[in-house]
């Protein structure tokens, strides 16, 4: 049976238009809009693109903020993602032909992406603030800069050795931990929409998985994970990727402590609250299709074939691969859909069990219409079993009776497709229980069956019925049928 499910659940994402208005209402986005708006002649930069420390007041002032230090580092921030982005173009001052060049390295100009957030595509837009979203990503795994003037080389540049930081393991951290929200967001059982608490997202990084007890070496990770958490969502979340309620200062014991926050205190709250906004769930998808992670969306299949619709739901959620496959029938015609999908069904490789247990379910959404095709494969050994199934559920009439072997095919094809499909196990033991006991002699007539995965599918009959007799009875016939098939 097959395993090849997608790594991760579907995400149900908004339509690209509602993407695109959060994009140019995130604050970061929004205020280097304004920045790149306001640059001109006279706006001067260094030689790094950054605004002189003489123009922050003034761009603070632009983005309506104090010319105080909070405002100025706001204003240099945003100033950063415009020219990152491309709403700001930079020329040197030479090129610029301006006199005294040698004293103003550049000056700035509107850059041609300004215009793509009022004249572009919700496409245009999400892809602009993907690359701010990179530029915000990179700023947070980037080392923190306490004493600077100790890690000055003779030349005045910094010391990259001195920093003891590894750029690739931290990206890695923020990506693991920005994929563990992603997946506790679009799991179901998971967080959903509520928030995450910052202590349990650092957890999920640090302590393994097969530990009891954390300890006390593993709970001060665990606290330093956070520490550097609460400054990285604090950067992330006003380009629009998280809601981030902060960390509470007043739990940050004094340093030189064992450790830089307790997290005995009940109210979970205060030690840091995160979800991801319907534009974060976007945007770490957007990293993860990038990086090779398989990350479907509901409506992903919706312009595919039946084949890639069958395949690609296979490790779905219920209601998730229902919502995709009502999204696959809209617009289709209803016979040429259930011809298609018939014809995807069939199969006799590990995952075929799955894709016809998933046409049948399809097919129970598509109405009359698709009955001359259902009864086209009455005679067929794969599909027979369930074309009667289709009809009898909707009452029609002049259904022809099974034959028996095709009974005891539809069986253990039934069973392999929901022992593939890994769904509730009291619910498969009462199918289990259920065939066996409408079938006198079920095991005698279902190791003959040519299936391939009969062997299989009576190994788990005989390790999940709960009656220890008819479980002995259904170890004896799987053996019987791997020695018929020598295996």
């Amino acid at each position: 049976m097959s395993a090849d499910h997608p790594t991760l659940p579907p995400v149900r994402l908004r339509a690209d238009a509602e993407l695109a208005r959060d994009a140019l209402a995130a604050p970061l986005l929004a205020d280097a809009a304004r920045l790149a708006r306001w640059a001109g002649p006279d706006t001067r930069v260094d030689a790094g693109g950054e605004l002189v420390d003489e123009q922050l007041p003034a761009a603070a002032e632009a983005l309506g903020l104090p010319a105080d230090e909070e405002g100025e580092l706001r204003a240099g921030d945003a100033w950063r993602l415009a020219v990152d982005t491309g709403l700001v173009e930079i020329e040197d001052g030479e090129s610029a032909g301006e006199a005294g060049a040698e004293d103003v390295p550049g000056r700035a100009a509107p850059g041609e992406n300004l215009a793509l957030l009022t004249g572009g595509s919700p496409r245009d837009v999400l892809a602009l603030w993907l690359d701010g979203f990179d530029t915000v990503f990179a700023d947070a795994v980037a080392p923190v800069l306490d004493d600077l003037d100790q890690l000055l080389d003779e030349d005045g540049e910094i010391d990259v050795d001195a920093l003891d930081w590894d750029p690739e393991a931290e990206a890695e951290f923020l990506e693991g931990v920005l994929g563990n929200l992603y997946l506790l967001t679009v799991s179901e059982g998971g967080a959903g929409e509520g928030p995450v608490p910052l202590p349990a997202l650092a957890a999920s990084m640090v302590v393994p998985d097969d530990m009891g007890e954390p300890t006390d070496d593993v709970l001060e990770q665990v606290s330093d994970a956070m520490m550097r958490l609460d400054e990285q969502f604090r950067l992330l979340e006003p380009i629009g990727l998280v809601e981030y309620q902060p960390l509470d200062e007043a739990l940050m014991v004094e340093e030189g402590e064992e450790s830089a926050v307790s997290v005995d205190d009940e109210d979970v709250t205060r030690y840091g609250m995160v979800r991801l906004t319907p534009l974060g769930l976007y945007g770490v998808r957007a990293r993860m299709l990038e990086a090779g992670v398989g990350a479907p969306a509901v409506g992903d299949l919706a312009d595919k074939g039946a084949d890639a619709l069958l395949d690609g739901i296979a490790g779905y959620p219920e209601a998730a691969a229902r919502e995709e496959t009502a999204a696959w029938l809209a617009g289709r015609d209803a016979l040429g859909a259930a011809r298609e999908l018939l014809h995807a069904a069939r199969g006799s490789d590990p995952g075929s069990p799955l894709r016809r247990l998933h046409c049948q379910q399809t097919l129970s959404l598509v109405g009359p219409e698709a009955e001359p095709a259902v009864r086209e494969v009455l005679d067929d050994a794969e599909l027979g079993g369930l074309a009667r199934v289709w009809l009898a559920e909707r009452g029609a009439a002049d259904v022809p009776a099974p034959p028996e072997s095709m009974i005891f095919w539809l069986a253990i094809d039934t069973i392999a497709a929901q022992l593939d499909a890994e769904g509730d196990l009291e619910e498969l033991q009462e199918l289990i229980e259920g065939l066996t006991g409408r079938h006198g002699g079920f095991f005698e007539a279902a190791w003959r069956v040519e299936h391939p995965a009969t062997a299989e599918v009576l190994e788990a009959m005989g390790r999940l019925h709960r009656d220890k007799g008819t479980a002995k009875e259904a170890r004896k016939a799987a053996f019987k049928a791997r020695s018929r098939g020598g295996a």
